[in-house]
Parts: structure tokens; C-alpha cells; sequence
């Protein structure tokens, strides 16, 4: 009988949760900087063959299976051979990542607020917990729901739950069409209303940003809708190569907001990074640095040298919480901490899913 290649990373799994050893899970390690600080061994899982490549792929059913150390450029290039790609738009830093970290992190990009996220594409996974079992949830067609909670519980996890093994997801086409409309809006309250107004209209959007007094809105679809609705909202239409390259810095984080955010932490300005999930209706937030609105207003990126305290309070204030995304000096916990219910619902996954603590220890806060 064929033994299945995972079971010896899963033999590894056993012997590091015997000794008590904690294991770092590294994928390409673009988005380390990201949550609390890493500890224990580091294991770089894209050295691991059985980890890599993809299992299935059926075009026509719009389903990939794919080893979860696969590189991301590696998946979406055979996708986009057959005009499919992965609804989140999910970023590559450094064009650097892979479907482990994608799943880990759960961060995506510009289309989020308009065609999902990650868990909205994930459609079950295999798992190595903390005890060295090999889990399958979930299943490669949506109606097979069996588990599939437990696939999305990993969405976000910073690999603090188990080892991702594989994992299924469902495809979108990729738009036979984009067009981007930019506005001049010196107002960033008039350019969260003219956001919210234009995704109430049902316009077919596929992404939207605020920075700087100008608002771009991004249009997919067929050709002639899209231009249809061009002349009912008006603005300017950028030329394709460059709404291409605007959109692309943004997904990977290589504008020049981004970069101009990197430039100040290098030169100890004092500032930090913050990441802010709130209401797409919630008010501009009144708070010094700079500030770029992506999500139709429900991501909040703001660059400043409050305090974490008051950063924390402008967010709860609106219905929303905060991350602290990038710092010279992380002071505080990077992410809101859980307390109540949250918090024991995360110490019993933890406790089910990896009851030695071997996983990625802390990352996401205090076991």
C-alpha cells in the first residue's frame, strides 16, 4: 500500500511536539514582518518536495488543489493560461509568497471588498496539527460543505493552528474587461461618499481607492457595460498600462504610498503603520499622518505618529479595530487583543488543534 508523502513531515510534526520544540513555519518568508514577533525553530516548508506542485486542476470546473508551499506566481501564471485567477487578488511582496502564506496571513488585495477574500475562495484544506494527524476539511466542490468551517478557521491563523498542507480553492475568470476612472477629491469624506454611491448604484466594481485627493475606481466586466457605465459616473479614464501598474503597486504594496511609508520607518521618524479594518460608512478618522481608503472605505491605511492607545481608540470608536501593520519598534500587541468569548473560543482551537504549543507560538498574541 502507497504511503502518503505528508506523513513523514507529519512523523516530524510528533517529534518536535514529544520534545516540546517550537517550529517556526516559513513559506518564502515575505510576510514575516507581519504579527508578533517569530519564535522557535524555522521551518522553511517550500524545501519540503511533498509540499509543492499542484494535485489537481480542472479548468472547467473552475477548482485547483495545490501543495500549500507552491509560490503564488507559480499557481496564478498556469491560471491565467486558461483566463482563471484567484478572486482575492492576493499580494506578493517582493513578488515573493506563497498559497500557505495567503491562507496564514489571509491578507488580499484591491478587488476584496467587491469579489471576496481568501475564505470566500478557500474551499478545504488538508492539515497537519500539532499531534502530527493528518486533517482533511472540506472538499474541492462547493456542495461538499463537510468541515469547511474548520478550512476557514486557518484563514488569518499566522500558522499558529497546524501545518497547511494543501489546499482547494474555487476560480473566477479572469475580466474580459477593466476600466479605471480617476477624480480629482481633495475630501476624503467626498471621496468615501462618492465610493459608497457608486457601489450602491450597482456599478460593476472591482476596486476602489482614496489617497491624496484622488479617487480611482476600478470597472470589470464586458467591454460595452463598462462603458455604459464610464459615461454615467463621469471622471477621467487613465490609459490601461498605466491603471495597470496603479492597481498592481497597490495589490503588492510598492506605490508610492507604501514606499513613501517604508522611507519614514527607515529614517526612525517615529511613525507606525496601521492597518484598519472598520465600516465602509464610518466617518474619515481624524487623526494626524497620512491615509489611504481601499474596500469601498472598510480598509483604513493610515501612517502616523500617534500613539498605539489612541490609534486602538479611533478604531473601536467606529465600529472598527486596528492592526499595527509595520513599526520600527513593536511596543504593543500587534493585533487588537481577544478577551471575553473571543478568547476562549481561540484558547480551545489552540488547545484542540495544537495543545503543545509548537506552532508558531504567539504570533498572533498570548497563547
Amino acid at each position: 500500500m502507497a504511503t502518503d508523502p505528508l506523513m513523514n513531515l507529519a512523523e516530524r510534526v510528533r517529534a518536535a511536539a514529544s520534545e516540546g520544540h517550537a517550529l517556526e513555519l516559513v513559506g518564502m518568508a515575505s510576510k514575516r514582518f507581519y504579527g508578533e514577533t517569530p519564535r522557535g525553530t524555522p521551518w522553511v516548508l517550500t524545501r519540503e518536495p511533498e509540499l509543492r506542485g499542484l494535485r489537481s486542476y480542472e479548468p472547467a470546473e473552475r477548482v485547483v488543489t495545490v501543495g500549500a508551499a507552491t509560490p503564488l506566481a507559480e499557481l496564478e501564471a498556469v491560471l491565467a493560461q486558461h483566463g482563471q485567477m484567484l478572486a482575492c487578488e492576493p499580494p506578493r511582496f517582493g513578488g515573493e509568497g506563497t498559497v500557505g502564506g495567503l491562507i496564514a496571513t489571509g491578507l488580499a488585495g484591491p478587488a476584496r471588498a467587491y469579489a471576496g477574500g481568501v475564505r470566500d475562495s478557500l474551499l478545504g484544506l488538508t492539515l497537519i496539527d500539532g499531534q502530527g494527524q493528518l486533517l482533511k476539511f472540506g472538499g474541492t466542490v462547493m456542495k461538499n460543505v463537510a468541515g469547511f468551517d474548520a478550512a476557514r478557521l486557518m484563514v488569518g491563523a499566522m500558522g499558529t493552528l497546524g501545518l497547511i498542507a494543501e489546499a482547494s480553492f474555487k476560480l473566477s475568470p479572469l475580466p474580459a474587461a477593466s476600466l479605471t476612472l480617476r477624480y480629482d477629491l481633495p475630501q476624503q469624506e467626498d471621496g468615501l461618499y462618492a465610493m459608497q454611491q457608486a457601489a450602491l448604484q450597482g456599478f460593476p466594481l472591482s476596486a476602489s481607492a482614496w489617497w491624496s485627493g484622488q479617487l480611482l475606481l476600478r470597472l470589470s466586466g464586458a467591454p460595452e457595460p463598462l462603458q455604459a457605465a464610464a459615461r454615467r459616473l463621469g471622471g477621467d479614464a487613465l490609459p490601461p498600462e498605466l491603471a495597470a501598474d496603479f492597481w498592481a503597486g497597490l495589490r503588492h504594496q510598492t506605490d508610492e504610498f507604501f514606499a513613501g511609508a517604508v522611507r519614514a520607518l527607515q529614517a526612525g521618524s517615529g511613525i507606525s503603520v496601521w492597518r484598519l479594518s472598520l465600516p465602509a460608512t464610518a466617518p474619515e478618522l481624524a487623526a494626524p499622518g497620512e491615509q489611504l481608503v481601499e474596500w469601498g472605505g472598510a480598509l483604513r491605511w493610515l501612517v502616523t505618529p500617534l500613539k498605539p492607545a489612541a490609534v486602538r481608540d479611533l478604531a473601536e470608536r467606529v465600529g472598527g479595530q486596528a492592526t499595527l501593520y509595520a513599526a520600527l519598534d513593536k511596543n504593543c500587541p500587534v493585533f487588537t487583543p481577544a478577551e471575553g468569548v473571543q478568547r476562549q473560543i481561540r484558547q480551545r482551537l489552540k488547545a484542540r488543534f495544537d495543545p503543545k504549543g509548537i506552532f508558531n507560538p504567539g504570533r498572533l498574541g498570548p497563547d
